[in-house]
């Protein structure tokens, strides 16, 4: 099973993916956790050169960029461990690129774009996506002691294109999971979790 999560930055993702790998190895699974992009030494190196504050890149190397590092993740890491019957968690996926290189950058065409993520994905697509939704505002006072790194620093209008990316997907794809990340961690872990136990066939 392929368990992705989305969302703006401050919008719990990390948190309740480490959550959800608890609930999991308590019910006897041993869930594998990636984040995107990363994963991999060179996935890593490239998550490094986006980030970074010191780097001007256009939208267009951009997009391609994060597909690089994770068609890297993926052949390497990712399906191998799904064809030995692992569930895997990937803190962002493919989503993201939709909402934050085509919504947010206009990098090219969304046409194009799902052209190219089902290409770095290696026709993978997740079994569940949870979308922890947050305002730019609540995201921003959840970060306010943070340092902000590249992407981050983009600006309120192109975080507002980016949740409305989030938004359509959310309606789009039958597989996301809309979760009101103001709730309790408590109440947001709790609906995760049923979610995928219905999802494994445990409930």
């Amino acid at each position: 099973m392929l368990i992705t999560f989305e969302g703006i930055d401050g919008c719990g993702k990390s948190t309740q993916i480490k959550l959800l790998q608890k609930s999991l190895e308590e019910e006897g699974f041993n869930p594998k956790i990636f984040r995107e992009p990363g994963g991999t030494k060179v996935s890593e190196e490239i998550r490094s050169l986006l980030l970074s504050s010191e780097n001007t890149i256009d939208p267009i190397t951009e997009a391609l960029l994060f597909s690089s590092a994770r068609s890297k993740l993926i052949s390497e890491v990712v399906k191998p461990s799904l064809d030995k019957g692992d569930i895997v968690i990937l803190d962002r996926f493919y989503d993201s690129t939709i909402a934050y290189q085509g919504y947010g950058r206009k990098s090219m065409s969304l046409s194009d774009l799902h052209k190219l993520n089902m290409i770095a994905s290696h026709g993978l697509v997740p079994d569940i996506t949870f979308y922890l939704k947050i305002s730019i505002e609540q995201s921003e006072q959840r970060r306010k002691n943070l340092t902000k790194d590249r992407m981050e620093n983009s600006g309120n209008d192109f975080y507002s294109k980016v949740i409305t990316g989030f938004d359509d997907l959310s309606r789009q794809e039958k597989r996301f999971v809309v979760i009101n990340a103001l709730n309790s961690i408590e109440d947001i872990s709790k609906k995760i979790k049923k979610k995928v136990m219905v999802t494994l066939g445990k409930v």
